[in-house]
């Protein structure tokens, strides 16, 4: 048995409170927060997860992948973007997730939960296998100021 672990990052700034491109985080929609500074709906946690997938089989996703669907077919939902990730892990059976977020804003915590059900949902894995986890970072770098938010997640496999 082959156990491989990948770890990706992302982060994006906000864009001015006046902007009407919706928050996503982990595929929610999160009202307390402006979108983000990005090509596409600058989902960190989804990206995060596309570069842990980039890092476990050394195949650029976001910057390749996810840039050829922007251009060709207009695709900006990160959800499309991660299912495309996966279909490349192959033999690979995905045992866990955990996905860290650092923001002062958006509220998370009251919504780990439904974060977990929707990541589990779209990885196609049970939410005992999606662990997340928030910090504001008690204000020391710019996400824990409120100026964006970014993510590192793990992804550890199995191949038989």
């Amino acid at each position: 048995m082959l156990v491989k672990t990948g770890l990706g990052q992302d982060s994006h700034r906000f864009l001015p409170p006046d902007s009407s491109k919706p928050c996503l985080i982990g595929g929610l929609i999160f009202d307390d927060a402006p979108g983000f500074n990005a090509n596409s709906d600058g989902d960190v946690v989804f990206h995060a997860l596309c570069n842990a997938i980039t890092s476990l089989t050394g195949i650029l996703i976001l910057g390749a992948i996810a840039d050829e669907l922007l251009l060709k077919d207009g695709i900006t939902d990160s959800e499309v973007y991660l299912r495309e990730a996966l279909k490349i892990l192959g033999k690979q059976k995905i045992t866990h997730v955990a996905i860290s977020i650092e923001a002062k804003k958006p509220i998370l915590k009251e919504r780990y939960q439904e974060m977990r059900e929707n990541v589990a949902r779209v990885m196609n894995l049970d939410v005992s296998q999606v662990g997340i986890t928030a910090t504001s970072g008690a204000g020391l770098t710019d996400f824990g100021c409120g100026d964006g938010a970014q993510c590192h997640a793990i992804i550890t496999t199995v191949e038989e």
